[in-house]
């Protein structure tokens, strides 16, 4: 179990890195077969902002 460096990696070890690396891949290739319409980029933008901004104003 190889340790990563805190300043390169967010991750502790090269396993938990790759295991994120193999459920991002999982989660872009369901995507990319999903037959349902894509999202455009702005609305998901604004959605994400709204998210945002309604932490943001919970925070205080």
């Amino acid at each position: 179990m190889a340790k990563l460096d805190p300043i390169v990696s967010e991750f502790a070890t090269t396993e938990e890195a790759e295991a994120h690396d193999a459920w991002v891949r999982a989660k872009v290739q369901k995507a990319l077969k999903s037959p349902g319409p894509g999202i455009p980029h702005d609305q998901v933008m604004a959605e994400i902002q709204a998210m945002l901004d309604a932490k943001a104003k919970r925070a205080g």
